[in-house]
């Protein structure tokens, strides 16, 4: 295809994609306080997921989604913090658009923590409203917990989720975007104990942020950023953790994943057809 982004497409490729396919990717995003990264930083490292894994299955994505629930670091002046209810209800109404044009295997994905908070209850809500099964990619999760934690164990560089990073933006194509580290920005470098350190064990309880809440009060808290000097550190950065995301995204079983959700969608049909009582419509709750 000339673009995998759908804002890209002419509506005739859309049209002529949606003939042959109905898988989407749709990459959440969010603007906030990273280190001496851009604000967009965690909003890139979805897409370029979306992007690689629409790349290894012919499929489209569905980008620019920055101004979602933040979390923490809202006590950054650059962070843009909207409630966990309005994203929800942001993208339970997306989702619809989604569905209406023909998209039927809707893939989100995201390696911002809190995702989870207002991505979980819109493929629980859509599906009891609309019967399509939504799948949610949580990459961070596969990172702290999964396999993909032997990756970055045997990352060469420093940093390892701060390669991942910046090869986000060279995979899309913005690499410049990453600034270089001024005397100014050395601190971001620095190692430091969290300043939430003495609240683990409450945050440890639940994933994603939905143990407890608070807010960063060392701005270094998130995220510790590694020096890039020279234009040539941060190529080296880029090229580091471009093997790192790709080796990642080889251990998702995207292909089986989409399959998988196709399977479901047939089961959960002839479920609703034996059990008539799961099948109708829930309206969707009246904001007061």
């Amino acid at each position: 295809m000339r673009t995998r982004f759908l804002s890209k497409c002419t509506n005739d490729e859309v049209d002529a994609y949606l003939d042959r396919s109905d898988v989407l990717f749709v990459a959440a995003g969010v603007t906030e306080l990273h280190g001496g990264l851009p604000l967009d930083a965690e909003s890139v490292l979805s897409e370029a997921m979306a992007l690689q894994l629409a790349d290894k299955t012919d499929s489209l994505v569905l980008h620019n989604l920055p101004y979602l629930y933040a979390g923490a670091t809202a006590s950054g002046r650059g962070t843009t913090q909207v409630s966990v209810r309005s994203s929800i209800d942001y993208l339970y109404a997306l989702s619809e658009s989604l569905i209406r044009q023909g998209f039927r295997r809707i893939i989100w994905t995201s390696l911002h923590g809190p995702a989870g908070l207002f991505i979980s209850p819109v493929i629980r809500d859509i599906f009891d409203t609309h019967k399509v099964p939504m799948l949610y990619i949580d990459a961070l999760e596969a990172l702290l917990h999964g396999q993909a934690g032997d990756i970055l164990g045997g990352h060469s560089g420093d940093d390892p989720f701060g390669d991942l990073t910046v090869a986000a933006y060279d995979i899309l194509g913005r690499l410049n975007d990453v600034p270089l580290t001024t005397p100014d920005t050395e601190y971001w470098a620095q190692r430091r104990k969290p300043s939430i350190g003495f609240a683990q064990d409450l945050v440890a309880t639940a994933f994603g942020s939905g143990s407890v809440a608070y807010y960063f009060n060392d701005l270094t808290d998130h995220m510790r950023t590694q020096a890039l000097r020279t234009i040539d550190d941060r190529s080296a950065a880029a090229a580091r953790g471009r093997l790192a995301f790709t080796a990642l995204m080889d251990q998702i079983p995207i292909t089986k994943l989409i399959d998988d959700l196709k399977a479901l969608d047939l089961y959960n049909q002839n479920a609703m057809d034996r059990h008539p009582s799961a099948a109708g419509p829930l309206a969707w709750p009246a904001r007061s």
